[in-house]
């Protein structure tokens, strides 16, 4: 039971640390509440970073979870700027880096992930640049701005959905842009080749080169400024700035440090947490990008381990809240279908489910895929894997209960847009 003389701390100032917390007064709780930020800034959205806010659209403003001043209304003891060095299981304690210690009853680690480094020479220049955080993001503003209007040279490493959204930014400064990806399509793992040469296609129409095969290997320059990037196949692309979009790894050294299960690394790492987003220890919760959840509906393609890592918006947004219930005693089975969505040019789209490459054994489509307004299906032996509407709208809700059902669907069905995806299955199978 929980009472108002308990302590919850809650580790990570992003949208699930910051949602946990006014989950955490809207239930009830009338104890302390503690949010321990790294960052200067007040606890804000990362989906506008490569967005709204990136294109000049959003106002800096718009991205905070809440009004500045929500904090003390509600009685959240705010510590922004403050590192947690140090995880006590035993004292039930953490320490910062100011030295300053602090108890919990219940603590909630949302530390989130930090982007990917080039091992590469040259990444110390100044115009190496990663998009994770709020001052990435005005940097790399700036710097789109100055491309464009010197009709500068970004070269992007990664073609996946930050690496296409930054690409889609800087073209509408004005900047030439080259993306460089390993693999053969942009969003190889996410999409598959299948869908992947649409979004090739889309951002070569907008002026975007694609050198697809290669890695860089070298950044060089002169003076501490970028001149070229080089890839592994011995072309030499001119840039002004680099962005390293290769992914993100989970936050997870407090966790470890303090002997608490942490998927291995092979697997897309995390901390371990049961279906309630209770962690190894039963007074530790974790939620957002850092937590390695069991993937929970029937039917779908099994990760790694059985545990997914979700690092998008809408895992953060919901994960929040539902760690904040299981801290203060409720039942929660944490079953979200993974959803994520992008913006890039006039493409709006969104994805539900899980289907990496070699999960599926058939693709179908619903729609134009010519003029970018359709919904692919990912099947594997009839079961809905996975889907992405793409300028279609309002098919989320059906989608996902359908990834959740695990029945078997007829294609035909799910290809002819006559047929109402919320009346599907239409017969029992």
């Amino acid at each position: 039971m929980v009472d108002a003389h308990q302590t919850f701390v809650i580790v990570g100032g992003g949208l699930a640390g910051a949602k946990a917390a006014e989950t955490l007064r809207a239930e009830g709780f009338t104890g302390r509440v503690i949010l321990i930020c790294d960052e200067r800034d007040h606890p804000y959205e990362r989906p506008p970073l490569s967005k709204g806010f990136l294109t000049g659209s959003q106002e800096r403003d718009s991205v905070f979870v809440h009004e500045p001043a929500w904090y003390a209304q509600a009685d959240i003891e705010l510590h922004l700027g403050q590192t947690a060095v140090h995880l006590d299981r035993a004292a039930k304690a953490v320490a910062l880096g100011d030295r300053t210690r602090i108890h919990y009853d219940r603590l909630l680690l949302a530390t989130g992930a930090e982007p990917r480094r080039l091992d590469i020479p040259g990444t110390d220049l100044v115009g190496v640049h990663h998009l994770r955080r709020l001052a990435h993001a005005e940097r790399l503003r700036a710097v789109l701005t100055s491309l464009g209007r010197d009709n500068g040279q970004l070269v992007i490493a990664g073609a996946g959905w930050i690496g296409l959204e930054v690409a889609a930014a800087a073209r509408g400064y004005g900047a030439e842009v080259t993306i460089v990806e390993p693999e053969p399509t942009p969003l190889h793992g996410v999409v598959g080749p299948e869908l992947g040469s649409l979004f090739a296609d889309l951002h070569r129409e907008h002026g975007v080169r694609f050198h697809f095969g290669a890695r860089l290997t070298e950044i060089t320059g002169q003076d501490g400024v970028v001149l070229a990037a080089f890839t592994d196949d011995g072309e030499e692309h001119p840039a002004h700035d680099v962005l390293a979009a290769i992914g993100a790894a989970p936050r997870t050294a407090l966790a470890e440090a303090a002997g608490l299960e942490v998927a291995d690394r092979a697997t897309g790492g995390g901390i371990v947490v049961d279906g309630s987003l209770r962690t190894s220890d039963p007074d530790i919760f974790a939620a957002g990008d850092v937590a390695a959840a069991p993937l929970a509906f029937p039917g779908g393609a099994a990760p790694p381990g059985g545990r997914l890592r979700v690092e998008h918006w809408a895992n953060a947004l919901n994960g929040g809240p539902a760690a904040a219930r299981a801290m203060l005693g409720q039942e929660v089975a944490y079953d979200r279908v993974p959803y994520f969505f992008s913006d890039q040019y006039d493409v709006g789209l969104e994805y539900s489910g899980y289907a990496p490459p070699g999960s599926y054994d058939q693709v179908v489509v619903r729609g134009d895929v010519g003029k970018r307004q359709f919904i692919a299906f990912w099947l594997s032996e009839g079961r809905l894997l996975a889907g992405m509407n793409v300028n279609v709208w309002d098919v989320v809700e059906p989608i996902q209960r359908l990834i959740r059902s695990g029945v078997r669907l007829d294609p035909d069905d799910l290809a002819n847009p006559s047929v109402p995806l919320a009346s599907l299955p239409r017969q029992p199978r």
